[in-house]
């Protein structure tokens, strides 16, 4: 009987050890399947770009540029007092070249962020984490580089023709201006648009004086545009890919390499740095900044309403057009065909008189003179 109790002892002990073994084992397996997953998640993310990192920063100066692009835009001839106008001018007045400028690039790198194949052709390099830092070093080092990334010709295309729809948009409302202050001058109506402005000092120091005013982002079409940045999305772009070949214009090689570097996840909070150097185009600047002077200078000489009607629709709507094209579209290109030769000398025409002049028809005494035996010719025309 103790023989076996101790035999079913020791089968019970061999069942515990069994079932300790069998524990062990099935907890090594999950183990070590729990570590596959994990070096797999590594390898996976390891193989995955980073996602599109654009600071707020830069989508609040885009939003700045369109909404004054479009306010500006708005503007129409057809004013009906001193009044009118000179609320126009402090509106058109109130902006700083610099941040124009820096949100022109800001929103055409957006504008980029559109372009499926961009993005796609940046991520490329975003890949590897080595291969990934060296593009952003080579990017910060030379904007340009972007431009010749797989993808980059949609990407301007897109930049390109949604500048130009803006610039479209604000010629047509120069148009109106400008042509208005012709108008004005003849029209009897308007007897104001002749007369003298009063105060023309106060009202040119006031212009001076908003100038130098920093625009608030509104805050909606921030959103709006910081969103589309993540998502590529919202904006409703369309363009086609450019074909003129590189370099692009100077706007356009900027944003492409603030949009590339947002695709690599380099275009954030913590990198204000690279982003704003980036936004610094000297072309645009310069040019909405002489754009300023003139305004000044237009100011300073005009005299009745209508005059301050033309600094308006030349040195602030049309201005911000120019600026805007000469900066971000390609030049406008002269085609000379080939050389044609010249006519040669046309041909002399001699005229011989006809002497005497031929009749059909003889006169009744020639008739007598020549007889009847012969009939006078009738010659075909004559």
């Amino acid at each position: 009987m103790r023989s076996g109790m101790m035999r079913r002892g020791l089968s019970l002990a061999a069942l515990c050890a069994a079932a300790v073994l069998a524990g062990c084992a099935s907890g090594q397996a999950e183990a070590e399947a729990e570590a596959a997953r994990v070096a797999e998640a590594a390898a996976l993310a390891a193989r995955t770009p980073p996602p599109i990192t654009l600071s707020q920063g830069v989508a609040q100066d885009a939003a700045v540029y369109l909404a004054f692009a479009r306010d500006i835009a708005t503007i129409r001839g057809g004013f009906e007092s001193p009044e009118a106008i000179q609320a126009a001018l402090r509106q058109g007045a109130a902006y700083d070249p610099g941040q124009i400028s820096r949100g022109l690039v800001a929103y055409a790198s957006i504008v980029a962020l559109q372009s499926p194949a961009f993005v796609t052709g940046v991520n490329q390099y975003g890949i590897n984490p080595t291969g990934r830092q060296k593009m952003i070093a080579d990017i910060v080092a030379d904007p340009r580089v972007a431009s010749y990334m797989p993808g980059a010709d949609e990407a301007a295309g897109l930049i390109m023709a949604a500048l130009n729809t803006e610039i479209d948009a604000l010629s047509t409302a120069a148009n109106s201006v400008e042509n208005d202050a012709y108008a004005a001058q003849a029209d009897g109506r308007r007897s104001w648009a002749i007369a003298h402005i009063a105060d023309r000092e106060t009202r040119l120091a006031g212009a001076k004086t908003l100038s130098g005013q920093t625009m608030l982002p509104p805050a909606a079409e921030s959103a709006r545009l910081f969103a589309a940045a993540g998502n590529g999305a919202g904006l409703g772009v369309t363009g086609g890919r450019r074909r003129e070949g590189r370099p692009y214009p100077p706007v356009v090689t900027n944003a492409l390499a603030l949009a590339a570097l947002a695709a690599l996840g380099a275009a954030g909070e913590d990198a204000r740095a690279n982003t704003a150097a980036l936004q610094s185009e000297p072309t645009s600047q310069t040019c909405l900044h002489e754009s300023k002077l003139n305004l000044y200078q237009c100011l300073a000489a005009s005299r009745p309403s209508y005059e301050d009607m033309f600094c308006l629709g030349r040195h602030i709507v049309r201005d911000l057009a120019t600026c805007t094209r000469s900066s971000a579209l390609p030049a406008a290109t002269v085609t000379v065909s080939d050389p044609v030769a010249a006519d040669p000398l046309p041909p002399v025409i001699v005229t011989v008189p006809i002497d005497p002049p031929l009749r059909t028809q003889a006169s009744p005494t020639e008739r007598l003179n020549m007889g009847t035996a012969a009939p006078i010719p009738v010659i075909p025309g004559g």
